[in-house]
């Protein structure tokens, strides 16, 4: 039986102040909660009585050095503690990873995403799927993007944030660290168009936030402006794109040029 004080942890989760109090966040569902296993200390994991979920338990199961406690709850448990509208049977509570890789020598080797002011965490967790799909390990974000850890944006990834590092710091600073041969590509709708510049399979890429796009004092640092044109160049159309869809866009480009 789930008890006063577990339903209010896993309330406190769904807010920012809380995951941080706490160093624990929330997934739902049991194709993300398996993908998760394994890759994050599991400190609870609360599952209704479905045959659906024996595969998920048993690995739970066979991965006792990850994962603490098991418990299986009533549906109108699961219900009351879910923080979707339309609970799926299974709501495992994680431990939020601490990071101390070297940014610099990681972008200096590799293709990197660094996201300033990202604010939706739908379009985080599209991000953080999308570098998973492209083999970007490591994402860094301005202190104004919203938190990876958001339950929405956890279930946004699709279970990449098991594969994708993501770090938290002032990108001015980053980027200023960074030697001068290193590339960093800005995006911008006075760029240079993305299909003609010449692009390295390392380096940064930066993405802004959905309304403002690259911050003034980011965009000043980076050394290559890329623009996504429209088709045909000069018609009137929408004013730009999404930001996980360009980023999308713009990867697939990167990753092309390698193939």
């Amino acid at each position: 039986m789930l008890t006063k004080s577990t339903y209010k942890l896993i309330r406190s989760l769904d807010t920012r102040k809380g995951r941080r109090e706490e160093g624990l966040f929330v997934a739902e569902g049991h194709k993300l909660v398996g993908e998760l296993l394994g890759h994050f200390p599991c400190v609870a994991l609360y599952h209704t009585d479905s045959p659906a979920l024996h595969t998920l338990l048993q690995e739970a199961s066979d991965l006792s050095d990850w994962v603490t406690g098991i418990e299986r709850v009533t549906e109108t448990e699961m219900e009351r503690a879910s923080l979707q509208q339309s609970p799926q049977g299974v709501l495992a509570l994680f431990r939020i990873p601490q990071r101390d890789e070297d940014p610099s020598a990681l972008i200096s080797n590799r293709l990197c995403i660094a996201l300033d002011g990202v604010q939706d965490p739908g379009n985080l967790g599209t991000i953080i799927r999308l570098a998973d799909w492209f083999g970007i390990e490591d994402v860094f974000c301005s202190m104004d993007t919203c938190d990876v850890w958001n339950p929405k944006a956890v279930q946004a990834t699709m279970g990449g944030i098991a594969r994708v590092r993501v770090h938290y710091l002032f990108l001015p600073d980053l980027i200023a660290s960074l030697p001068s041969e290193v590339p960093v590509y800005g995006t911008s709708l006075h760029g240079q168009s993305f299909w003609d510049a010449p692009l390295e399979q390392r380096g940064l890429l930066v993405m802004g936030n959905e309304g403002k796009g690259v911050t003034a004092e980011v965009a000043a640092l980076c050394r290559t402006q890329l623009l996504i044109p429209n088709y045909p160049m000069g018609n009137v159309t929408t004013e730009s794109l999404n930001v996980a869809m360009a980023t999308g866009i713009i990867l697939a480009e990167f990753r092309r040029r390698t193939a």
